[in-house]
């Protein structure tokens, strides 16, 4: 439905843009900085974290881009390795120092900072120590994480994330480590329960430290819709968003598993191991809103028990349909939507799944909302005049912000907006050939060159955006 009278974005709404510190910030092993997992485990076809878009030497640079650009907030993560090298115990004070710089910065320039906790760069000295997420060690380790970024950041970031894409580890298995010799599907849901248990210390941390911040999760998510009809496939699509949404998104919001999720996994010999306690405080750490990382939406159909499951293979190389789809036997296998375009890399391009997302999770948890990542990768070139003609960038988030408005009149409490991403990074699969930013990064995989920011003519489009409050798409 669409309304006879526009509906205006909040005036105190958060016009931002989103980076993560293993893509961004460079300087992998400099000023104390140890290893983490995404730097050792990175693509070795394209560029590595050493240099990236050198983010940590040209944050200045950075953020006056910004201020131009009229960013209101700004997404970043920290990076645990950097803060903490040996994972715990002393902190790495020019670690700290750089991001208590680049937080001075932007409350400078008038840019409300929006700090991730993690962003898939554990140390690499506590996965090599007992596994990482696999043990409940890290609980501790991530709260004494938290406690330290509490202590020096505290006065000044009062929105905080406490970790990014949980969801992924099930979808998209790179980004974790795992043991060969065990199981894998029951290492992933213990994994998940480890992490969540984390997430929850983490919020009764912030509400004692900094009790005027507000804090929550930024999850990925994806609606499913049913291939055909059929009621097998209508059914399909149910399980998987209680799979790969309602799981995540019902621990976080009340605390407890989903029945039909719980029956599979006792059927299929994959529960978490709960502990007494772990129940109480996952209920008792409700958060006060839900990031959504929002880039697609998702096909299934029906998977006869005969199949065989399988992970959905990631396309690197941006050449259409490259993608091998996610198999659940017995519940739901994706498929392809030919409704809608997708990019080179396979992702399905739906703005109007971002809307019917937002709706269904106000229905359900009727909480504020932010969107902090939504975007398009694609090989942007730099004309011989330095100039860099992204129209399809401006169209993909111009779709996008029109539904982001129209859920806002059907009620959605969304206060904020942060496009992946602010400036070109490195893609976790694809190195700089897939490019984000609203900034062009003068370097390519092989090249670092010069580093020089390049605005696109996106970053003019979103400027006026802004300016106008969202009023001019």
């Amino acid at each position: 439905m669409k309304y006879k009278d526009s509906i205006a974005f909040p005036e105190d709404f958060f016009w931002a843009a989103a980076t993560a510190a293993y893509q961004f910030e460079g300087a992998h092993l400099e000023d104390g900085k140890s290893l983490s997992i995404v730097d050792k485990n990175i693509n070795p076809n394209y560029a590595d974290t050493s240099v990236t878009s050198n983010h940590y030497h040209k944050f200045k640079e950075d953020v006056a881009l910004m201020k131009e650009l009229g960013m209101k907030a700004y997404r970043f993560s920290i990076s645990w390795p950097r803060v903490l090298p040996n994972g715990r115990g002393e902190v790495n004070k020019k670690g700290v120092n750089f991001y208590k710089r680049l937080v001075n910065e932007l409350r400078e320039n008038g840019i409300e900072p929006l700090v991730t906790i993690y962003h898939f760069d554990l140390p690499v000295c506590l996965q090599e120590e007992y596994g990482g997420w696999s043990s409940r060690k890290i609980i501790d380790d991530f709260a004494y994480f938290c406690k330290v970024l509490f202590e020096q950041l505290g006065e000044e970031v009062k929105y905080w994330f406490t970790i990014n894409e949980q969801s992924n580890m099930f979808l998209l298995p790179y980004l974790m480590e795992f043991n060969k010799e065990l199981p894998l599907e029951k290492q992933k849901y213990e994994m998940n329960h480890i992490m969540t248990l984390a997430h929850a210390k983490a919020i009764h941390l912030c509400r004692e430290m900094i009790p005027n911040a507000k804090i929550g999760p930024a999850i990925g998510l994806s609606p499913n819709y049913p291939e055909t009809c059929r009621p097998e496939d209508v059914q399909a699509a149910r399980e998987a968003d209680d799979f790969r949404t309602y799981l995540f998104t019902d621990l976080y919001m009340y605390g407890k598993y989903r029945d039909n999720v719980w029956r599979y996994m006792e059927e299929n010999g994959v529960t978490p191991t709960i502990e007494e306690g772990d129940m109480e405080l996952l209920q008792s750490a409700k958060p006060d809103f839900l990031g959504i990382n929002y880039y697609q939406s998702r096909v299934v159909k029906f998977a006869p028990e005969t199949m065989e499951n399988k992970d959905m293979s990631i396309n690197m190389n941006g050449k259409k349909g490259e993608t091998e789809f996610e198999v659940v036997p017995g519940i739901y296998q994706g498929s392809s939507n030919p409704y809608v375009e997708k990019t080179d890399w396979d992702w399905e391009i739906d703005a109007i799944g971002l809307r019917t997302l937002l709706n269904e999770l106000n229905d359900r948890y009727q909480i504020p909302i932010i969107i902090t990542e939504n975007g398009i990768g694609a090989v942007d070139m730099l004309t011989e005049d330095e100039k860099v003609h992204d129209q399809y960038r401006i169209d993909y988030l111009k779709i996008h912000l029109e539904q982001c408005r129209l859920a806002i009149g059907d009620g959605v409490q969304l206060f904020g907006y942060c496009p992946w991403s602010y400036m070109d990074l490195l893609s976790t699969t694809s190195g700089f050939r897939k490019r984000y930013g609203f900034v062009y990064v003068n370097r390519t995989d092989d090249d670092i060159k010069d580093l020089r920011r390049i605005k696109k003519d996106s970053f003019y489009w979103y400027q006026e955006v802004i300016h106008s409050n969202g009023q001019k798409l």
